[in-house]
């Protein structure tokens, strides 16, 4: 019998880990023997065929291209995922890495790359096996897209590293007026740079004030 969540979860497969294409990969044979090793007596998946093209390729009707003209239809794949008697489907983007595959690159092998990836991720959801790794993954994806969330972005945080910054120099020795001329900039420039944050905020809440439907 399968060991339990808890039981695998604790099951160190770092040692397995391999890179590629920029991301980090747990082989799915290595997967297959680990849940054996673990209790399991049946392991294997197989990928879902679209009954609309006969291939395992999901994609959208709508063409997406992008800025370099580089086309795609947002593809994705699934597999059937069974373990003795857990039986489940585990679906995904087709992705090269953390990118998605577009119309010029797509091929058997990347579909193949991202089925297995796509069932190393449903056991670990499903079994806790290799669940730290996902993780991982998963909060390095939220910080990415949190950076790029203009949203989210203060631009007091940037002031304030600025002052903590010109205040270490300070610290160290430096004058203020030596610290201008390091900056080959006057003392009141500095200063200046440093309103500008406020000038700055004050913009984008006066820009984003502005009522488009009084003309």
């Amino acid at each position: 019998m399968l060991k339990n969540y808890e039981a695998l979860l604790k099951v160190d497969v770092s040692k397995y880990v391999e890179k590629r294409d920029g991301a980090e990969y747990l082989n799915w044979a290595k997967v297959v023997d680990l849940l054996h090793e673990n209790g399991a007596k049946t392991v294997y998946f197989e990928p879902v065929v679209n009954e609309n093209t006969g291939s395992s390729l999901y994609m959208t009707e709508q063409v997406f291209t992008d800025s370099k003209g580089n086309t795609n239809r947002v593809y994705e794949t699934a597999v059937k995922i069974v373990i003795d008697d857990l039986e489940f489907i585990q679906r995904g983007p087709v992705t090269n890495g953390s990118n998605p595959v577009k119309d010029n690159s797509m091929s058997q092998q990347r579909l193949w790359n991202c089925q297995t990836r796509l069932f190393v991720k449903g056991v670990a959801i499903r079994t806790g096996l290799g669940f730290n790794l996902w993780l991982k993954e998963e909060e390095k994806n939220e910080k990415d897209n949190w950076e790029d969330d203009l949203s989210r972005h203060d631009i007091f945080k940037i002031k304030e590293r600025c002052q903590q910054i010109y205040t270490q120099k300070m610290k160290e020795g430096l004058t203020v007026k030596e610290i201008a001329e390091r900056l080959h900039k006057t003392e009141d420039e500095v200063k200046a740079l440093f309103s500008y944050f406020d000038t700055l905020s004050n913009f984008e809440r006066d820009l984003s004030n502005i009522d488009t439907k009084s003309r």
